[in-house]
């Protein structure tokens, strides 16, 4: 669902030092399970791994099957953070998850901990991991490099040979993936991370865990709860992913989606043409957008940002509009005063790939592409592309080449499992009304599908990822939760929009969230 690969302009200085302390490998694996020990019953071994704004943070690895039908057999790793309880009373381990599929969660913890009311995170064990694959777990998939060098293919195949270009990277994607993991991908997977959790339960020795999961990680935690319903004890859903459409009918919804964020977003333009001068009707500024969009493909700027390019970097804009202000700012200064180095800059905060991505999207397209079936006719994809496309031109066609080698996939596809919940005590979810990667109508179909939860809507609100990000109205909803279990339907209003700032290489805080976008991966 989600770019897990993109550079954020929003990581501040306490998320750099963290990442920087997270970034050595975790030294606190515990000995290798004798023979007749299973990996559920390996102790978890923590040690301090502290940062200069998480005191007490600690670190450990967990072992786990990599098939969980042949507990006794080969054995992987996962890479756990923890910020211990300080209360008397614990209510126990609350595992939080960022999303993806290919994020890591490590530096999540922290995050929450902190953001949460101290009174509340004292009464829990806030617990970040690596999911199976990812990050410091280990083995960590990495498929292919060089898969995102710029300049590619216009994702917009106006002629056979571009479209040829582009099913020919996808496909090298799939078969290098094959390739290099034959052994771990048929293990990759929801249901697989899920079981994970489980394994971790145990290792916690805790009857019941509360879970807190953004975006991807809420059909990560739904999906848990199918398997083990009598094992939570809290579950926070933010930014819901529709368990209906898992995942090719979701993505399709997601194009539309972000196209409406992305007008969204000129309109905020036209409304501040006083700073940016390009123009005051939303229909002239997004002509003016996609004309620059023609003129890079003729002459991509500083032989980096061609079309495909500019919706990379220009895509962050639809998950947090903390981003406008810097992205309005290199729109302008390329279509006004003719000068590309503004928006080369935004393509390397915004677009540009990092050191982890080759690690994170080959996680993100095992997932997607074992959890469910896709099409395997790459005739049923051009059809369905190019009529969304007529109706949503911003990120169709991108958002297909992310997700086109699971037409390739060499593993095949798993059922989905309907996550239909009559046994859980009650969950929260979260969701902003006009989110363009996971759009409302998925936190309704969750909510129905999880007998007794609760739905807090924010009223116009177009972020993805709202709690804990400076909505006060909705962080009160997620901590009264956490201390009591209680939950009912409320509505909250979204944030203020941000306003346009002097140039600078700092995201405006104006809209609140900057720390917690920077730790939630793209597209999921």
């Amino acid at each position: 669902m989600l770019h897990p690969l993109k550079k954020r302009a929003a990581v501040l200085l306490a998320i750099s030092t963290v990442a920087a302390a997270l970034a050595s490998p975790v030294t606190a694996a515990p000995a290798a399970p004798a023979p007749a020990e299973t990996a559920a019953q390996a102790a978890l071994r923590w040690t301090g791994c502290a940062t200069p704004r998480y005191p007490t943070l600690q670190c450990a690895s967990l072992t786990v099957p990599l098939d969980h039908d042949r507990p006794a057999g080969r054995t992987i790793t996962l890479a756990l953070t923890r910020v211990p309880h300080t209360a008397k009373t614990s209510q126990g381990p609350l595992l939080v998850n960022p999303g993806g599929p290919g994020g890591s969660g490590r530096a999540l913890a922290g995050f929450v901990a902190s953001a949460l009311p101290k009174d509340v995170a004292a009464q829990y064990d806030v617990i970040g991991f690596d999911p199976r694959g990812v990050g410091k777990s280990e083995p960590a998939l990495d498929c292919g490099s060089g898969h995102f060098t710029p300049v590619r293919p216009d994702s917009v195949p106006q002629d056979e040979a571009t479209e040829r270009a582009n099913l020919d990277r996808v496909r090298a994607f799939a078969e290098s993936c094959g390739a290099k993991h034959a052994d771990v991908l048929p293990h990759i997977g929801t249901v697989s991370a899920a079981r994970d959790i489980e394994v971790l339960r145990t290792a916690l020795g805790a009857e019941r865990i509360s879970y807190f999961g953004y975006s991807y990680g809420t059909y990560l935690g739904a999906v848990y709860a199918k398997l083990h319903p009598g094992r939570v004890h809290r579950l926070v859903l933010d930014s819901v992913v529709d368990p209906t459409g898992v995942w090719y009918e979701d993505n399709l919804a997601q194009d539309l989606a972000f196209d409406a964020r992305h007008k969204a977003f000129l309109a905020w333009v036209a409304q501040h043409d006083a700073t940016y001068r390009l123009g005051t009707d939303p229909a002239a500024v997004e002509t003016r957008w996609y004309t620059m969009r023609q003129a890079l493909r003729q002459a991509p700027a500083g032989g980096k940002v061609g079309p495909a390019e500019l919706e990379d970097t220009y895509m962050p804009g639809g998950y947090y509009n903390g981003y406008w202000p810097s992205l309005a700012e290199a729109f302008a200064a390329y279509a006004v005063k003719e000068d590309p180095k503004p928006l080369v800059a935004a393509y390397e905060r915004f677009g540009a790939v990092e050191p982890s991505a080759g690690n994170s999207y080959s996680v993100y397209t095992a997932v997607q592409c074992r959890d469910s079936a896709w099409p395997r006719d790459w005739n049923e994809w051009r059809a369905d592309m190019w009529r969304t496309h007529a109706k949503a031109p911003f990120m169709t066609w991108n958002n297909a080449w992310y997700n086109a080698p699971c037409a390739f996939w060499p593993t095949e596809p798993l059922r989905a499992p309907d996550v239909t919940n009559a046994d859980l005590p009650p969950a929260l979810l979260l969701q902003a009304t006009d989110d363009a990667a996971t759009p409302f109508d998925g936190a309704v179909s969750m909510r129905e599908k999880l007998s007794g939860s609760a739905l807090v809507v924010e009223e116009g609100g177009g972020n993805h990822g709202i709690a804990l990000s400076g909505n006060k109205c909705l962080d009160e909803k997620v901590a009264a939760y956490l201390r009591t279990g209680r939950a009912a339907d409320a509505t909250c209003p979204a944030q203020a929009a941000p306003q346009p700032t002097a140039a600078t290489r700092a995201v405006p805080p104006s809209a609140g969230g900057a720390a917690l976008h920077g730790l939630l991966g793209f597209r999921g």
